[in-house]
């Protein structure tokens, strides 16, 4: 699936079964609590804390929650996620393309 698909994908289903898209200042509210649901399975997977009793490693979950919301938010706001992803790596690989590579601590 590209992510036009996914995109595509996430509004016809809001259009058969969810009615209409929240707002958009309700899906940033929903977007920034899913990256605290995946914060809280990194923490717990890769920190220090360990996972409660009944909780489980759902981590792919969470980042398909994550990217759910985005497209929403893509498509009520009219943004092409692919092409606004095509021009962030240009910008990165014009801004960082020997930054990273003498950076002393990465070696």
């Amino acid at each position: 699936m590209t992510i036009k698909e996914a995109q595509n994908n996430v509004d016809s289903w809001i259009k058969e079964y969810g009615v209409r898209y929240f707002s958009e200042l309700t899906n940033m509210t929903v977007l920034t609590e899913e990256v605290g649901e995946l914060a809280r399975v990194m923490a717990r997977k890769y920190g220090d804390q360990s996972f409660k009793e009944g909780e489980k490693d759902n981590m792919g979950e969470e980042i398909a929650d994550i990217f759910w919301v985005l497209c929403c938010i893509a498509n009520q706001t009219g943004i092409d996620i692919t092409e606004e992803f095509k021009k962030s790596i240009e910008k990165k690989t014009q801004r960082d393309k020997d930054r990273h590579k003498n950076n002393q601590k990465l070696k």
